[in-house]
């Protein structure tokens, strides 16, 4: 399966601001309405590509499948590491883009920073997001208890990382959440 990232262009706004706007779209990470010409500002400001922050579009043959992003954090104020997400169309879940996705995204933050760690986060009931990360080498740290507001109630979420020195995925074929 060919899965490529590349960075965000003009035609891609309107992909952005979907998940801006349309309740659902993103799964369970919908916190309302937000403004849909937020990601034409921030296009506008640095095609998405900044220095603590960014996002890449996902990419399965001459389609957009969605979207990766990543932030910057610390633990301790003076050893940073990134944290990544991703958010895919409807139609493209469960076919194994996802966790390539990510595992790609992974392998060009090591490669380009000089992060010792890359994280992500979800939701205790998104099984094909957990089998993604740990198919792109993730590792389940633990539970993060009461971490997010969502759907009218604090919520705990599942952490997830990736460091440096741990084994990289191989990206063959074979989809995270669909029969082989």
């Amino acid at each position: 399966m060919d899965v490529t990232l590349r960075p965000v262009v003009e035609d891609d706004l309107p992909l952005f601001q979907r998940f801006a706007v349309e309740p659902g779209l993103i799964g369970l990470d919908w916190n309302g309405y937000r403004d849909p010409q937020s990601p034409v500002r921030r296009f506008a400001e640095d095609g998405f590509l900044g220095k603590e922050d960014g996002r890449l579009t996902v990419r399965t043959g001459s389609e957009t499948a969605g979207f990766v992003s990543w932030h910057s954090g610390s633990f301790d104020g003076r050893t940073p590491y990134w944290e990544i997400g991703i958010a895919l169309l409807p139609e493209y879940r469960g076919r194994g883009i996802g966790w390539r996705a990510q595992a790609t995204l992974t392998a060009y933050l090591f490669e380009h920073t000089p992060v010792q760690r890359i994280q992500a986060a979800t939701h205790p009931e998104n099984i094909a997001e957990q089998k993604s990360l740990e198919k792109a080498g993730f590792r389940l740290e633990g539970v993060i208890r009461g971490c997010e507001f969502r759907a009218g109630k604090l919520r705990d979420g599942y952490l997830y990382s990736r460091l440096r020195d741990d084994p990289e995925p191989e990206l063959g074929n074979g989809s995270v959440t669909g029969t082989r």
